[in-house]
């Protein structure tokens, strides 16, 4: 098995990143793979971080892409719903991790809003989504308000804490 090489950012087609069925959400993994690993050498062309710096950034960005856009919204990552940064970081990331931590989670939204930087850079995204998802990526208070309160959960509430950050409808 040989590694994936990266994309050539100024030629990636974002219609090649919709997800309709099985076929495409295996497709656009493997494209996503590919994309982070331009967006990775463009953040060390750039000079603005360290190699180390920008794995984990990139790192951070593959769970938000792979695991929730792709995989559970089937959402083309260059026309993402603004609120997906907030339903993944304020719902989806602590129901789906046995020890939900801000400072882990904070890593992950620094690489989503890194991404969508370099994104905005290429073209893929305009810049007020960047700046949108930028802006969604800082409200760290929420997002550890919502971890505490998802650890305060007593008897039924867990339908009330659900609906005050719902994920949204799954589609098939």
């Amino acid at each position: 098995m040989t590694a994936a090489s990266p994309l050539d950012l100024n030629s990636v087609n974002p219609e090649d990143f919709d997800v309709r069925a099985c076929d495409d959400e295996i497709r656009v993994d493997e494209l996503c793979s590919r994309l982070l690993l331009a967006v990775r050498d463009q953040l060390l062309a750039d000079g603005t971080v360290d190699p180390v710096e920008a794995g984990a950034l990139c790192r951070g960005a593959d769970y938000f892409l792979r695991e929730f856009v792709i995989a559970e919204c089937h959402d083309n990552l260059f026309r993402l719903p603004p609120e997906r940064v907030r339903q993944f970081a304020g719902h989806w990331y602590i129901v789906h991790n046995l020890e939900p931590d801000i400072r882990e989670l904070a890593a992950i939204l620094a690489g989503i809003s890194a991404c969508y930087h370099v994104f905005a850079g290429h073209g893929l995204v305009g810049q007020e989504l960047a700046t949108t998802i930028g802006t969604a990526c800082t409200d760290l208070a929420f997002f550890r308000q919502r971890i505490e309160d998802f650890w305060a959960i007593e008897g039924d509430g867990y339908n009330l804490w659900r609906s005050a950050c719902p994920l949204p409808e799954r589609r098939q």
